[in-house]
């Protein structure tokens, strides 16, 4: 059958599954809104793992627009994520072996 092993194949999928998770635990990045006023730290698993708000920010009283900063901060932290991980991701599946991919 042209050597294509499947025991192999599935040894190494689950030693790039656990590669994965450990590359998911170690990601962390940072995004921010507002000219840095706003800024999130997410890591691979899309744990948000900080918050930091300018003082100034709450001061201003605007509520809205510290809100908008704060989504903006956090969806930018999740396409970061994003990003990576499908780096991540293409340059495991490339290792396999597996025609086409």
């Amino acid at each position: 059958m042209g050597g294509f092993n499947l025991q192999d194949l599935m040894s190494k999928a689950r030693a790039q599954y656990e590669s994965l998770q450990k590359k998911m635990q170690e990601t962390v990045v940072e995004a921010s809104a507002g000219g840095g006023t706003v800024t999130a730290k997410m890591d691979g698993r899309k744990q948000l793992l900080s918050l930091k708000i300018d003082p100034e920010a709450v001061k201003s009283g605007d509520v809205e627009m510290l809100q908008d900063l704060i989504l903006a901060a956090i969806n930018e932290a999740s396409r970061k994520v994003d990003g990576q991980m499908q780096s991540t991701v293409g340059g495991m599946l490339g290792g396999l072996g597996i025609p086409g991919i």
